[in-house]
């Protein structure tokens, strides 16, 4: 299906999601100005999702961009608002695709630079280094990069000014005068944005749910330096390898204390080098790294790790499997969940606290103490920002459909009129004339599965679904040019049971009744492969049904010799 646009050769100013509205992650936003006809883009992060239960074997999940990539030479160029994941994780791979100038602050840059290396010497992306408080021209659009504040170094929002009216893209943002490390939110210059006029704010819905404010990294690098000080053995901190502020609190905390920091994990250790480079941890002493940790007593030494959201092939998950080379925990330790868990990631992280709780390892998350908080806005936030910014319009974005719907009805009662939420492929236009949907286009997801990227229908995994929920039977029929079966019919099973109710054998009740349709074909139809192939496999598949209740996958070889 072609994207459908409003029917008009007036310039417009449009903004079309094509990730993260209706869900956390995968954020991708396209701007357009000019008609219909010929409109330019300006692209808004490039962010991927996790792959799940739902998609086996999925390592990633990226927004389909091909209404983009039909019109590339549109694509005046890409701006990536920080460097988390779900806003620049797609880059890698879908850049090449696209080709447009990519702009990012120096930290995200050396992120994306690292990562290339790191993943078996993929070729890097060019990227065009703007500091933040810059402005910078890109086609019609006029973007100036504003510190926020958010748990990674270097966020942004964007101001983009077109001839048509300003818009605010807020990226993931929150209120903190004391981040621990780098620039502050600049409420000035948001103030001064404000008082030249606002169409529309693009907004983060994380926690539009909830009231009040959330508190400073000041606050967690206090708490966290007295919970390590009062901990008589070795104490593993876990949290978002991006978080440098946190990386950073945990090492002066350490430090308060007197115990040395251990460096566990490569995502860790990654961000560790860049943040070095760009000075972000001058003054904080050298971490250790893994060899270190045998020989550092007890009460001397800090873990510091990756794994927080139960990761199989992290730090954690391996140290509370005893499946570390290097690492373990004992009785007695503690282990804190510097960090939020995803959605979507608690079975992951109560099956890993689950497993340091049985070997006396004492756990401590954000339920129990302050040792995190989140890196979006609450409503005083929200409230804050919309007073300074004075938007006409809103439209709610990073959010599941409830935090859009609760982020709009709140916005309202702040006083913005003109408050229209969407989904994914919807094209608000924002100027001229009121903030409404006029048309959509199309989108969906791109799996990376290994080292291919598939649309969904391509990549296997719906089979692998139905494999993991009803295994797969493969079956063997030998015949002759005349139909005649040479041998009999023999059946291999994937993941069925080995029995029935009554203890007879699946295999063996399979056989036969693939022995009872081919002696149902006529010898003259017999011939047919293909007949007598859709004869097996709606036997087992019936057989199946009536022994087990499910209907299995099926495959049937037929050999004509």
């Amino acid at each position: 299906m072609r994207s459908q646009l409003t029917k008009t050769n007036k310039d417009e100013l449009v903004f079309l999601p094509l990730g993260g509205v209706g869900e956390i992650g995968m954020n991708l936003g396209l701007y357009g100005f000019g008609s219909r006809r010929d409109r330019t883009w300006l692209m808004v992060d490039l962010g991927v999702t996790f792959g799940d239960e739902k998609t086996p074997g999925v390592d990633l999940v990226y927004p389909d961009i091909s209404f983009i990539e039909e019109q590339k030479e549109r694509l005046a160029g890409i701006v990536i608002t920080h460097a988390h994941e779900d806003h620049y994780g797609a880059i890698l791979d879908l850049w090449p695709r696209l080709g447009a100038p990519l702009y990012a602050t120096p930290f995200t840059a050396g992120l994306l630079e690292a990562k290339a290396i790191e993943n078996h010497g993929q070729d890097s992306v060019p990227v065009e280094v703007v500091q933040q408080g810059s402005r910078i021209q890109v086609g019609p659009f006029d973007v100036e990069y504003v510190p926020m504040s958010h748990s990674i170094p270097e966020p942004n929002a964007l101001v983009i000014r077109t001839p048509l009216g300003t818009v605010v893209h807020s990226g993931d943002w929150k209120i903190d005068l004391t981040p621990g490390l780098g620039k502050p939110i600049d409420v000035e210059r948001l103030k001064a944005v404000g008082e030249e006029g606002v169409r529309a704010l693009v907004c983060d819905s994380t926690n539009a749910i909830r009231e009040g404010r959330s508190p400073s990294e000041a606050d967690v690098a206090e708490r966290l330096t007295e919970i390590i000080k009062a901990a008589p053995n070795r104490v593993a901190v876990t949290t978002f390898a991006s978080n440098v502020a946190r990386l950073k609190a945990v090492a002066l905390a350490a430090q308060a204390a007197g115990r040395d920091v251990v460096v566990i994990g490569r995502a860790m250790k990654r961000t560790i080098e860049v943040a070095r480079e760009l000075g972000y941890l001058d003054g904080v002493p050298p971490f250790q790294d893994e060899d270190a940790y045998g020989y550092l007593p007890r009460d001397k030494v800090v873990a510091l790790l990756t794994g927080s959201q139960g990761e199989a092939r992290a730090a954690l998950s391996r140290i509370a499997r005893d499946d570390h080379p290097r690492v373990a925990l004992s009785a007695g330790d503690l282990v804190v969940f510097s960090s939020r868990t995803i959605p979507g990631n608690e079975s992951e992280v109560i099956e890993v606290i689950n497993s340091l709780a049985e070997r006396g390892v004492e756990i401590m998350t954000d339920s129990d103490d302050l040792v995190h908080v989140s890196g979006h806005p609450r409503r005083g936030e929200l409230a804050d920002l919309y007073s300074w910014v004075k938007p006409e319009a809103l439209i709610p974005v990073h959010g599941e459909p409830y935090h859009l719907d609760q982020h709009a009805r709140f916005a309202r009662k702040q006083g913005i009129r003109e408050v229209v939420k969407g989904k994914n492929g919807d094209i608000f236009r924002i100027a001229p004339g009121p903030l409404e949907v006029v048309g959509e286009a199309e989108t969906g997801v791109l799996y990376k599965d290994g080292s291919l990227i598939a649309a969904p229908e391509a990549s296997g995994v719906q089979e692998r679904r139905k494999l993991s929920f009803a295994g797969c039977v493969v079956a063997n029929v030998v015949m002759d040019a005349r139909g005649e079966i040479l041998s009999d019919p023999t059946v291999t099973l994937f993941g069925l049971p080995t029995s029935d109710r009554e203890g007879e054998s699946f295999i063996e009740l399979l056989e036969d009744a693939v022995d009872e349709a081919l002696d149902g074909i006529p010898r003259g139809r017999r011939r047919d492969a293909g007949l007598v192939a859709k004869a097996a496999r709606r036997a087992i598949r019936s057989l199946a049904q009536q022994k087990w209740g499910k209907k299995p996958l099926c495959s049937v070889e037929v050999t004509v010799l």
